[in-house]
């Protein structure tokens, strides 16, 4: 379920100099933020929580998996080149699974690893906040790839409505707004990372055990409606 050329070429279009330059972006500024913080405010608990929560986990890993999830599969699709692609001997579902793959290993390389670099900065990671949050960022790494894998393929403008899921709902309103946070992405991550840290510094209002179900149903049902969409798209080519 894993062809190694179609992973070479979307890891060459999501690592291309443009798009590279703007998924380091946010990780660069998280750190320099929490370098800035450390210097100034010295070691915090609650500060190091408050960031990498509000910033790391709220902001910039949906706007990652925004990058990575629609740059998987959305450029091909929009531009024709999908045509080619499909026209190999190579399994339709294959081709998701593969670009799925790349779109994970990319949102977590780009979020997980400065998430924990960021808490280790902020307070040395006391009460495994650092752990805690980075574990949060793999497990949505998961579900937001496939969703906005998912978004790639079935829509032109795809990052624009990531974009404003990752902003509006997550950041803003899977935040601050009570019955929303039943279905943000990053509460149920949060769950993952609240057992993880023991503490209460992490918390999320979604049980550990519907958020694992959660997390799981979204992003196979994301994975599997990827790949109807894409033999649909097969069969209007043949046709």
């Amino acid at each position: 379920m894993y062809d190694p050329t179609v992973a070479r070429l979307t890891y060459r279009a999501l690592l291309g100099r443009r798009r590279a330059l703007i998924l380091g972006a946010l990780p660069l500024l998280l750190i320099a933020i929490s370098v800035a913080v450390r210097v100034l405010a010295g070691a915090d608990d609650q500060t190091a929580a408050d960031i990498l929560g509000g910033l790391a986990l709220a902001t910039m890993v949906p706007i990652i998996g925004v990058i990575a999830g629609t740059g998987a599969m959305g450029p091909e699709i929009d531009d024709g080149s999908v045509v080619y692609l499909l026209s190999k001997p190579i399994k339709r579902p294959t081709i998701i699974y593969t670009k799925l793959i790349v779109a994970i290993a990319v949102t977590m390389v780009f979020s997980a690893v400065p998430t924990l670099i960021a808490g280790f900065v902020l307070n040395g990671n006391g009460q495994q906040i650092a752990v805690a949050y980075t574990v949060a960022a793999l497990v949505a790494s998961i579900a937001y790839a496939a969703l906005f894998l998912l978004l790639g393929t079935v829509s032109r403008h795809a990052v624009v409505f990531g974009l404003v899921y990752a902003l509006v709902w997550e950041a803003l309103f899977g935040s601050l707004v009570p019955g929303a946070r039943t279905l943000s992405v990053q509460q149920w991550s949060l769950a993952v990372a609240q057992k993880v840290s023991g503490g209460d510094l992490v918390t999320s209002d979604v049980g550990l055990t519907t958020a694992t179900v959660l997390l799981v149903v979204v992003t196979v049902l994301a994975t599997w409606y990827a790949g109807q969409k894409l033999r649909t798209l097969t069969l209007a080519g043949e046709e």
